[in-house]
């Protein structure tokens, strides 16, 4: 804690050195305790956004003790659904990757659903335990899968393992997997492996999360890598910005009308033409 609050003493000197004094320097603060947060967190009448990052714990407890609007996840609850049509070596290296790049992450995947179709062939030949055995990952299963694998059954479905640990379930297709993601997920990034493409689209319309994937990792689900610089959260508000946010996703507009006397009256003697207008930064 003590080398953050030094790295942070510094990186608030840098910034606010670089802030012309026209703005004035004053206009980036420094909190070096945590118990000033809750102070903070009452100035609801000059804070307009919150972005926490941090843990789970963190993050309720923030929004459970503010007015002032918080942008951001409490869980990162993610789900890969393999389809029946799906491509089994795509579907291993995306699923291997999804949790084992950087399992602490919240865009990590940490339940696997596979369809009902596939539940014999994908675990007689090994296809996701051969993985999971070399990279150490623990497996725990839905009322289905435990039973067919003999692994320990999940507590719950709500679980943010963030650790080498998922859940793995069977369901019996594409509306079966998204009705559980609905029920159990967290809004933050879930994937459908298939090489059928309207199975991938019935996933990608429905699914009601803030990055929905079609043959791809769940760790694409990031700020630099969505080409948005520097990330400030991921939100899963389904309000202004979702999904990754940047430095833009924080901006809202502001609208200046220039007349000289126009008055509505009713609109009895107005004829709108609306156009394209180029915004003047």
């Amino acid at each position: 804690i003590r080398h953050e609050k030094r790295s942070n003493a510094v990186l608030h000197k840098i910034i606010t050195s670089a802030i012309p004094d026209t703005v004035g320097g004053k206009l980036i603060g420094l909190v070096t305790s945590r118990e000033a947060i809750p102070d903070l967190l009452k100035l609801d009448d000059v804070i307009d956004l919150v972005v926490p990052r941090g843990s789970n714990k963190l993050v309720s407890q923030i929004k459970d003790s503010t007015k002032i609007p918080v942008l951001g996840h409490a869980d990162g609850i993610c789900h890969i659904y393999i389809d029946k049509a799906a491509n089994i070596n795509v579907a291993k290296k995306i699923v291997k990757d999804a949790k084992t790049d950087y399992p602490a992450a919240c865009n990590a995947m940490e339940t696997l659903l596979v369809h009902k179709d596939l539940a014999g062939k994908w675990w007689d030949l090994n296809e996701t335990c051969c993985w999971n055995s070399k990279e150490g990952v623990q497996l725990y299963g839905g009322p289905k899968a435990s039973v067919l694998l003999k692994i320990s059954e999940a507590k719950s479905f709500h679980l943010e393992y963030s650790s080498l640990a998922c859940t793995i379930e069977i369901v019996d297709d594409v509306y079966a997997a998204i009705d559980h993601i609905h029920d159990h997920g967290s809004s933050h990034t879930d994937c459908i492996v298939t090489e059928d493409s309207k199975v991938a689209e019935t996933f990608l319309r429905q699914v009601d999360s803030a990055a929905v994937f079609h043959n791809a990792s769940t760790r694409f689900c990031d700020g630099a890598r969505f080409g948005l610089g520097a990330e400030v959260g991921i939100s899963t508000s389904r309000i202004h910005a979702r999904g990754p946010v940047g430095v833009e996703g924080l901006l809202t507009n502001r609208w200046v009308l220039r007349g000289n006397g126009q008055v509505v009256d009713g609109d009895r003697s107005m004829i709108y033409t609306h156009k394209e207008l180029p915004i003047k930064a």
